[in-house]
């Protein structure tokens, strides 16, 4: 259980590495985490030198926290984030998140490549998440308020930020990208899901399904942080397609949507 000391302590490494105060922490999913690099006078500091960081473990993620600034802003990014499926807790895996707004980000914008459950996405397809469905796991807040926090139940009728959404979506249209809208299914892997999963997700409100997100997001709601999240679409969820699923179109899809994602993200930044 993490304490308050223990937020403070890795707060306090990250700043004593920047010379500012970050609006925002932007955490980057799998095959997205190219976006870092575009960051101006980019500090990057490994997640194994900030105490109480868990490692990252999962492929393409670089466990790697760079600050700098994008768009005009001054932000956090997490090359790469935690998952349940490595092992960790929710409150590991949600630490980053109290960490920086330990540090004054009031801003969470996330980005995830994600299974499309809905049969009117296409691979490749960018969708702004409206809500999320979490069947499984305890949350990041349990116990907390025994470890010193405040505040043991927290709002969570707009886990989305209704204002950030429209604004993606203007800034969507201005750039002329497509940017279609979902519910978020969270199933903590690593195995990916099975066709009667899909099914039942599909029944049930899902739109897109994939392994994180959740966990983030509630705390960024706990600390009163402001959020955004941003899905590719990188394959089909299974049966779906009759073809088996591999992490390595994840990867594929997310070079591919390199540029086009970055452009969306950064004028997304410019006005939030």
């Amino acid at each position: 259980m993490y304490t308050h000391e223990n937020c403070r302590e890795a707060a306090d490494y990250i700043k004593s590495q920047i010379n500012f105060t970050p609006e925002a922490l932007i955490i980057l999913g799998s095959g997205l985490g190219q976006v870092a690099d575009e960051l101006e006078n980019g500090t990057v500091i490994p997640y194994n030198e900030i105490p109480h960081f868990k490692a990252s473990t999962a492929p393409s993620h670089a466990g790697k926290l760079v600050a700098g600034r994008l768009a005009g802003r001054d932000v956090l990014c997490m090359k790469g984030r935690l998952h349940i499926y490595e092992g960790y807790t929710p409150a590991e895996v949600s630490f980053p998140v109290r960490a920086a707004s330990i540090l004054g980000a009031n801003r969470l914008i996330l980005t995830c490549a994600c299974g499309g459950i809905n049969t009117s996405y296409n691979v490749g397809d960018l969708v702004m998440l409206t809500d999320y469905i979490n069947l499984t796991h305890t949350g990041p807040l349990v116990g907390m308020d025994i470890a010193g926090f405040d505040a043991r139940f927290v709002d969570m009728c707009h886990a989305f930020d209704r204002d950030y959404i429209a604004l993606a979506k203007a800034k969507a249209h201005k750039l002329g990208t497509p940017l279609s809208e979902g519910v978020y299914f969270y199933m903590p892997g690593p195995q990916f899901e099975t066709p009667a999963e899909i099914k039942a997700a599909r029944v049930l409100g899902g739109d897109l399904v994939g392994m994180s997100v959740v966990h983030e997001v509630i705390m960024a709601r706990r600390v009163n942080m402001r959020v955004a999240g941003f899905g590719l679409v990188t394959n089909m969820a299974a049966g779906i397609l009759d073809v088996p699923l591999t992490e390595e179109e994840i990867f594929t899809e997310g070079d591919k949507a390199r540029d086009r994602f970055a452009g969306l993200l950064k004028q997304f930044v410019k006005d939030m």
